[in-house]
C-alpha cells in the first residue's frame, strides 16, 4: 500500500540546486550544534537516508535567521540549540515510505518504536508521503545545557534502549531530558502529553517558548518538530540533496 501511494503521489520539484533563499544554517549561526541523524546510522531505519550526502542543516534564510534569534536568547540563559534534521528532500521521504513497506526490516525497533507495530506507522501518522521538512522551513531540534558535554559515538549493533526509558538509560546524546529521545514513535512524544511533568515538561516548554517567540509553531505530536511561519514556500516540496553543492553562491 505504501509503495502504491508513493507511485501515485504528485512529483516534487526535482531540482539539483536549491533556490537562492536556502542557506546552510552554519553560515547564519555557527553556534548551533548539529546532530544530523539521517546522515548517520542512528535513526529509526538504522542507515543513512537517501538524499543526505553531508550532515548539514539547510533552511530557508528567514527560518535560519529566526532560529539564530532564538539561539541568542537561549545562550544568555545557559543553553544551546541542537538540530537533528532540517530541510529533507522528497527522495528521503520516499525512502521512509519504501522502508515502511518492508515489514521484516525492524533493526531499530527496540529504540524508536518498541510499542508500535511497524504496519501501522502510516495510519498513526508517524510516517507520511509528504513532509513539511521538504518545504524548507521545518526542523527537528532540542536543547543542550552549556557547557555542552561530549557526545558518545553511536555504534551499530550495540544494545538498544527504548526511547521513552528513563533519561539515564537512553542513548546519551548530551541533551537535557525531554521525556523521550528524538524520533520516538510513541504518544509520550506528544509535546503536552499529561504524563510528562516536572523537569521534563519544563524543558519542553523552555524550547517551545523560545521558538514560539521567534515565529515557530510546534507540531503537537512531536516535541522536537517546529515550523517557521509564514513559510517562504508553503506549497512546494523540494528534492535537491542535502549537500553543500546544492546551495547557490
Amino acid at each position: 500500500m505504501a509503495l502504491a501511494a508513493v507511485a501515485t503521489a504528485p512529483a516534487a520539484r526535482a531540482d539539483t540546486k536549491a533556490p537562492a533563499a536556502f542557506v546552510d544554517l552554519r553560515s547564519v549561526d555557527a553556534t548551533i550544534l548539529h546532530d544530523i541523524r539521517y546522515d548517520s546510522e542512528h535513526n529509526f531505519i538504522g542507515r543513512p537516508i537517501v538524499g543526505y550526502r553531508e550532515p548539514l542543516c539547510i533552511l530557508t534564510r528567514p527560518a535560519a535567521q529566526a532560529l539564530s534569534r532564538a539561539q541568542s536568547a537561549l545562550l544568555a540563559n545557559g543553553y544551546t540549540l541542537k538540530v537533528y534534521d532540517c530541510y529533507r528532500p522528497q527522495r528521503a521521504v520516499d525512502d521512509f515510505a519504501r522502508w515502511a513497506a518492508r515489514p521484516g526490516d525492524q533493526r531499530m525497533k527496540e529504540e524508536f518504536y518498541p510499542r508500535v507495530d511497524k504496519s501501522v506507522l502510516f495510519d498513526q501518522g508517524y510516517i507520511a508521503l509528504r513532509s513539511g521538512h521538504s518545504r524548507g522551513s521545518t526542523l527537528d531540534l532540542t536543547l543542550v545545557k552549556l557547557p555542552a558535554q561530549p557526545q558518545p559515538r553511536f555504534i551499530p549493533g550495540e544494545p538498544l534502549v527504548p526511547c521513552f526509558a528513563p533519561y539515564e538509560e537512553r542513548f546519551p546524546d548530551n541533551t537535557i531530558d525531554m521525556g523521550t529521545g528524538f524520533d520516538c514513535f510513541d504518544t509520550l512524544a506528544n509535546t503536552l502529553d499529561p504524563r510528562i511533568q516536572g523537569e521534563q515538561l519544563a524543558n519542553r516548554l523552555l524550547l517551545k517558548n523560545a521558538l514560539e517567540a521567534q515565529g515557530f509553531v510546534n507540531y503537537a505530536a512531536e516535541w522536537w518538530h517546529y515550523t517557521f511561519q509564514p513559510e517562504l514556500f508553503p506549497d512546494t516540496y523540494f528534492d535537491f540533496p542535502v549537500a553543500s553543492d546544492s546551495l547557490r553562491g
